[in-house]
């Protein structure tokens, strides 16, 4: 028998059709490809600043004009099947951007904890963008994971943190908070001999988390999301400061029983509201002294720590276990820009993975790791390179003169107010922040005068506040509407804040002009919930058996 060896196929057998062609400058990540991205980003830059815009800090009209005026520029929500070309998909983009979205870099914009990012940042952040790097794995991106490790050394350092410290960037504050409670919760765990990740929560006794009743409601969050539930959370009255008290964090540890487990206390060091620094090294002492972890939620509060004259209000974050670190607040970052700091690395071993595709042992011990586990993601993207660029750029003065500029700012606007007999001062400039109402000429009018002025300037489009809730009578009072400035923007000037009074105080008095003559209505406001979260939207602490002297703020 003759035996023929076969002809190998030929690959035109196999794939007879040709592999379609691109152009060299089609990925932004290769050389032609960032020089690309360089053309067109300009082009957009360029189409941004021909575009029409309102002059103020929002967009003219109500909320559903705008957005249908938005949706009618992008037209039918199809995806089409040829594309319009790229010069004019960010064109597009770029009008409706300037056109109908929100200008943070108006110095009449003071409504939230959102700032103007900085051009520095915006830079790094595109160009990380082109790279396209993730931090869960060495090979996904060697550079940007050497940069977060360099970011968060920087970052614990400022904080004071000590050497075993170390920490994760994470997509926001209220993900740094989950992340921080989590490890307390694993903490407490593993001194009871239990492990929650492998056998879950049930079996571990009576969570209890003490935070303040102004912490943010992420806490609240965090516990429902970990399987503590919402009641795990023990809001803790404030003095007349409206920081968290001390006395009362001491007295209900002293009475939790054998059926309950303390995993936490959450401190606030810069309220959303107010700017309010809990007394950090009080909480730090007793947490020591009954051996619970402190988490220090300083979202808005850590750039105060860039100012030299800001930084001694932040003393005793140092003591923390934990610390939750917001740069897209006061730290002029596009968002996301957080981090969770941590006092010792050994923290993040409840995170640890091994996974084959990713992270087998062998390549970790051969150093060919990356950050997998210290977090609750797997791919991340480079969010650190815009901080470092910030921080390389800046440096601590620098930074710290911009954190100064807004807290003079916001001095000014306490100052304006006080003096303004239709204002009345609600909380003082603690750091950017400051909280009023306006007086009606009918007490009656006050909350929907307040809360209209803010919709009526919004819907003109010419000057952006915030809005909040407070108890101004104390615990048990009824909740009522505040206007809050929140001043992040550091080219603005004094007389951009005199100029943003006497918008508010035009629209309240059109608001009044407009309720002449209306029937009167006596109410107090219903109970929303808000960023900050008080004892009247918690459940009681059915464990604490406080004392009147105890409970009372």
């Amino acid at each position: 028998m003759t035996h023929t060896t076969p002809h190998p196929t030929t690959p035109a057998r196999l794939s007879p059709d040709p592999l379609p062609r691109f152009a060299p400058d089609l990925l932004a990540g290769s050389p032609d490809g960032l020089l690309a991205t360089s053309t067109a980003l300009a082009s957009a830059v360029g189409a941004a600043l021909a575009a029409p815009r309102s002059g103020g800090p929002l967009p003219v009209g109500a909320p559903a004009d705008v957005l249908r005026s938005v949706a009618d520029a992008l037209g039918a929500a199809v995806l089409p099947l040829v594309g319009v070309g790229e010069d004019a998909a960010l064109h597009r983009l770029a009008r409706v951007l300037v056109g109908h979205g929100v200008d943070l870099a108006h110095p009449l914009a003071a409504a939230h904890l959102q700032p103007p990012p900085l051009a520095v940042a915006v830079a790094a952040d595109a160009l990380a963008s082109a790279g396209n790097s993730s931090l869960d794995t060495y090979d996904s991106g060697p550079a940007t994971l050497a940069v977060e490790r360099w970011v968060v050394g920087a970052l614990a350092g400022l904080a004071g943190l000590g050497d075993r410290a170390d920490g994760v960037l994470t997509p926001g504050g209220s993900l740094s908070n989950l992340l921080a409670l989590l490890l307390a919760r694993d903490a407490a765990a593993t001194r009871l001999g239990m492990d929650v990740r492998r056998d879950g929560v049930a079996a571990l006794p009576g969570p209890v988390v003490l935070c303040s009743e102004l912490a943010h409601f992420s806490v609240h969050r965090a516990c429902a999301a970990l399987g503590l539930g919402e009641c795990a959370v023990r809001p803790v009255p404030v003095d007349h400061r409206r920081r968290m008290r001390v006395d009362v964090v001491a007295a209900r540890l002293r009475r939790l029983g054998a059926g309950h487990t303390p995993l936490a206390i959450v401190a606030t060091a810069g309220s959303t509201d107010f700017g309010v620094v809990d007394p950090l090294p009080q909480l730090a002492e007793v947490a020591a002294e009954h051996g619970v972890w402190l988490h220090v939620d300083a979202a808005y509060g850590f750039g105060a720590l860039f100012s030299e004259r800001l930084a001694p209000r932040l003393a005793g974050l140092e003591l923390a276990d934990s610390v939750t670190v917001d740069l897209h607040k006061l730290g002029w970052q596009p968002a996301a820009a957080s981090a969770l700091l941590t006092a010792d690395a050994s923290a993040f071993a409840a995170l640890d993975r091994e996974v084959a595709y990713l992270n087998p042992a062998d390549d970790s011990l051969a150093g060919y790791d990356g950050l997998l586990g210290r977090s609750l993601q797997t791919t991340r993207r480079p969010d650190a390179v815009k901080i470092a660029a910030t921080l390389l750029a800046h440096g601590r003065h620098g930074l710290g003169r911009m954190v100064d500029a807004c807290h003079a700012l916001a001095g000014h606007a306490q100052r304006r107010i006080a003096a303004e007999p239709e204002l009345e001062l609600v909380g003082p400039a603690e750091l950017t922040t400051v909280v009023f109402r306006y007086r009606a000429p009918d007490p009656a009018w006050d909350d929907d005068v307040n809360a209209g002025l803010r919709r009526r300037l919004a819907e003109e489009g010419h000057a952006l506040v915030g809005r909040t809730a407070v108890r101004l009578a104390g615990p048990g009072s009824p909740r009522r509407v505040c206007l809050k400035f929140t001043l992040l923007n550091p080219t603005a000037t004094r007389e951009d804040v005199d100029a943003l009074v006497d918008a508010v105080l035009d629209a309240a008095r059109a608001c009044v002009a407009g309720r002449a003559g209306r029937p009167r209505r006596d109410r107090a406001m219903p109970e929303p919930v808000s960023d900050a979260t008080d004892a009247a939207l918690t459940t009681p602490d059915p464990t604490s058996a406080l004392t009147t002297e105890e409970g009372a703020a």
